[in-house]
């Protein structure tokens, strides 16, 4: 078992890395760099994200696993007070997994005759840095709409919980397959008009983007931002690479989506426990 461990540099995180990092040379548990089994995130999501797109070449023969430093994330499923049955969990690891659909972005830029090709775990986003973004939306090869707004959002499944959700976006299980399409701040009135709700797209369809003006636009790819660069082209898909999570203690989609955004179950855990 080789691991390669990611971390932020909060004095929390450093304390609970060099923690972890003693526990699994102890173990004999090999800590490397380059072409690991398996990649430790220390921190919160971002840091997840950050050791996704570090490692975004290996997905075919990686997983991924999360410690959170803070409260529970929606890719960390182990806590800072975990480390010992994490460390027990790899010891006796058999390579299972959970897998998630990812997005595909191929964009066609204007000072290059190729496109340039992205994958994003949560969404890609693009903005204008001033004024309206005009823009004519494909699905498939068939005009939709032709899109006057503050900006677009293409999820996954999974990332439908983070901005998509913000923009009135629906939660998606990760199980399905599909992409889906918000809006920001869309211009709808005698003259423009636009869908103005969310668009699930089916795994066998895809959205291209058509920006009327080609400069002054923001790509961002999960956290990673482009700019400053003229997008003739964009084209959204479900990507033929899927992440994989190690698969020893897998908190259940939707109990993820209550903690964060209800947290009923925990009032409740907490009422109960003062009841004792």
């Amino acid at each position: 078992m080789k691991i390669a461990l990611v971390h932020n540099q909060t004095p929390e995180t450093l304390s609970v890395a060099a923690k972890f990092k003693e526990m699994c040379l102890s173990e004999k548990i090999e800590i490397v760099t380059d072409n690991p089994d398996l990649v430790v995130s220390i921190g919160g999501d971002g840091t997840l994200l950050s050791a996704f797109h570090k490692y975004e070449d290996q997905l075919s023969q990686v997983r991924f696993v999360g410690i959170h430093t803070g409260h529970l994330g929606f890719y960390t499923d182990w806590r800072t007070y975990e480390l010992p049955e994490l460390v027990e969990s790899l010891k006796h690891d058999k390579g299972e997994s959970v897998s998630y659909p990812l997005l595909d972005v191929r964009v066609k830029y204007a000072d290059e005759e190729e496109e340039t090709r992205y994958i994003a775990l949560n969404e890609a986003s693009l903005k204008k840095m001033d004024g309206t973004m005009v823009c004519d939306i494909y699905v498939k090869d068939e005009l939709f709409e032709t899109f006057r707004g503050d900006g677009l959002c293409v999820s996954t499944p999974t990332g439908s919980t983070g901005f998509s959700k913000s923009l009135g976006g629906a939660v998606i299980h990760p199980r399905t397959e599909a992409i889906q399409l918000t809006e920001m701040a869309s211009v709808n009135n005698r003259i423009y008009r636009t869908l103005s709700s969310p668009m699930i797209i089916a795994k066998d369809e895809w959205i291209v983007i058509y920006p009327h003006k080609e400069d002054r636009l923001i790509l961002s790819v999960d956290h990673l931002t482009f700019k400053k660069r003229s997008i003739e082209r964009l084209v959204y898909r479900i990507a033929q690479e899927r992440v994989h999570f190690a698969r020893y203690r897998h908190t259940h989609f939707w109990d993820r989506v209550e903690d964060a955004f209800i947290g009923v179950k925990k009032n409740d855990r907490n009422e109960r426990a003062k009841e004792q």
